[in-house]
């Protein structure tokens, strides 16, 4: 659905933002990788509009979660903290739930159906995990 270009500078700017963890990020160095999280979600979400019907939706899904999760990502290296990294399993498992649900209109019926209860599911699942790990 997105670009290997896009992937590729979304791995940059997230590997970039995790080596300026590792000698301390400044005010200034996360305003600027939180730029660049915008930077690439606007990115995703044109080359979204390329596309029609429900390959639409479920990258503007994908887009919504990368951004989300690549955000969230972004506090914990900037101040981590167990609600920053509870903040971001949340992102995840919410993303990956949205991206499934979506791509569940690819199919109809029964089929559909299933899909949607096999995402709930996992979300639930993976809710339930977050909830009992110490953070």
């Amino acid at each position: 659905m997105h670009s290997p270009k896009i992937t590729l500078a979304l791995l940059s700017a997230l590997f970039t933002v995790g080596a300026v963890q590792a000698q301390g990020m400044t005010s200034d160095q996360h305003a600027a990788a939180k730029k660049q999280i915008e930077a690439n979600h606007k990115s995703d979400k044109a080359q979204c509009d390329t596309l029609n019907a429900n390959a639409k939706d479920v990258c503007e899904a994908e887009a919504e979660a990368r951004e989300r999760t690549a955000k969230a990502e972004l506090e914990q290296q900037y101040k981590p903290s167990a609600k920053h990294r509870r903040e971001l399993d949340e992102a995840r498992a919410k993303g990956t739930y949205e991206v499934a649900k979506e791509k569940c209109d690819d199919h109809s019926g029964a089929t559909k159906r299933a899909c949607e209860k096999q995402a709930e599911a996992d979300h639930e699942r993976a809710k339930a995990d977050i909830k009992a790990t110490s953070y």
